[in-house]
């Protein structure tokens, strides 16, 4: 008798369960982000992003030519539209499901997060069936748990389905160097070819078009303030720099990995150590990744739009340049091998300035935070702030020889606009 109940329950749930339009509604503002009601285990969200990050430092698991960032904004999406589509609470992304405010929203989360990582990511399937197996033993069988099941199956559906014809999955244009002063060209040592070359073309999740916040440009060859900023790096960045501290080089090496990984540690920590519930989890991850997943195809729009050469090129051929404030050095190396992409804006402080912007919104400016190098074994460092976190990790590419602080500048107002933007608009039109 109880399991016709329960099938009647379900088939009685899937002939309501609707797609409908977004609401146009904006995203709830950040005062009420850390107050809402209870809606289940955070750590449901906390473990898809973990998997998250296991699947792309995972060798080959991730597309040479699609943008990691691309992939955390589906999965918080898809995750957090299961959970507001049940609790009512706040806005969706993009869509609403008319969903039974009966069913589970933690069994909606976790099978959103699972399918749409193994849409993804589908040679990971028996990996991401056991997690999800995991999760769902733990939680109570009944009509409400089969509920969140079938919203987390549509939520995801819906979003790999809009974001399937994004302009992700194009074959990168083969990038042809300019001939002007100051365009970027291959660097050495093995002058490989510039990456992400497509990437401004793809729709943005949130923005309106990927220019939308373009930095202007950058300041003249000839300027001071160019010069002031070459010199900067070659004096601090250079492999054998003499000025450049102990402490400056150990922040060059601990920030090298890719820095959306370890905003997301952060946040997962910050997550753990405010005990964020369900609701409030999901919410923060989806600001974070959307906004970073704008900001890279943003960066990538400013990068081959200025086409700006990177300090090694510009150090090496500052001569040319017409600056009597340069002095050129055709044997200067970085510290670190030279990103395959033009120098403007700095990626590391645009993804660190939406970080940081995004997790102060959420639990203020002030915090305690320890960070945890990626690529730097046994090397953790403590901050006050996320605005001391995100500056960090900006500068560290001016010590590792990688960009100016013109670059560092640009970066962070870029991801700091695009992350002000971001909340406020979470409900945006559907990529066609």
């Amino acid at each position: 008798m109880k399991k016709l109940i329960l099938i009647l329950a379900t088939l009685t749930f899937i002939g309501i369960f609707l797609v409908s339009g977004s609401s146009g509604v904006a995203l709830a503002d950040s005062s009420a982000m850390v107050t809402a009601t209870d809606g289940g285990d955070s750590n449901i969200v906390i473990a898809w992003n973990h998997e998250l990050l296991h699947i792309v430092q995972t060798p080959a698991a991730q597309p040479a030519t699609i943008h990691p960032t691309r992939s955390f904004a589906m999965l918080h999406a898809a995750i957090y539209n299961a959970i507001v589509s049940i609790t009512r609470s706040a806005p969706a992304y993009d869509f609403s499901l008319n969903a039974p405010s009966s069913a589970r929203p933690d069994t909606a989360a976790a099978t959103a997060g699972h399918d749409t990582l193994a849409a993804l990511y589908p040679k990971m399937k028996t990996a991401l069936d056991q997690l999800l197996a995991n999760e769902l033993s733990t939680l109570p069988d009944g009509a409400g748990k089969q509920g969140g099941i079938q919203v987390g199956h549509a939520s995801a559906e819906r979003i790999v389905s809009i974001r399937a014809h994004d302009g992700s999955a194009a074959t990168p244009p083969k990038f042809v160097p300019g001939d002007k002063l100051g365009s970027y060209q291959p660097t050495p040592p093995k002058f490989a070819a510039p990456v992400f070359t497509h990437w401004a073309k793809v729709t943005p999740f949130v923005l309106k078009t990927a220019a939308q916040f373009r930095p202007e440009p950058p300041p003249a060859l000839t300027s001071q303030a160019y010069a002031q900023a070459l010199n900067e790096v070659k004096n601090l960045g250079q492999n054998s720099s003499k000025t450049r501290t102990a402490d400056q080089t150990v922040v060059a090496k601990f920030w090298a990995g890719p820095i959306w990984n370890t905003w997301n540690e952060i946040a997962e920590n910050a997550a753990r150590v405010h005990q964020t519930n369900l609701e409030n989890s999901a919410r923060l991850f989806a600001a974070l990744n959307l906004s970073f997943a704008d900001s890279a195809i943003a960066f990538y729009d400013a990068k081959y739009h200025y086409q700006l050469w990177r300090p090694i090129t510009a150090i090496r051929k500052a001569n040319t340049v017409g600056n009597p404030l340069t002095t050129g050095d055709p044997s200067w190396t970085p510290l670190a091998p030279t990103a395959p992409d033009p120098s403007y804006p700095g990626a590391h402080s645009a993804i660190s300035a939406a970080a940081a912007t995004v997790l102060s919104n959420f639990f203020g400016n002030q915090d305690h935070i320890r960070v945890t190098s990626d690529v730097l074994p046994n090397t953790v460092r403590s901050f006050a702030s996320y605005t001391d976190v995100a500056t960090e990790a900006g500068l560290s590419r001016i010590f590792a020889g990688q960009h100016t602080r013109l670059d560092h500048e640009s970066g962070r107002v870029l991801g700091h606009n695009i992350a002000q933007f971001v909340p406020p608009h979470f409900s945006g039109s559907v990529p066609k």
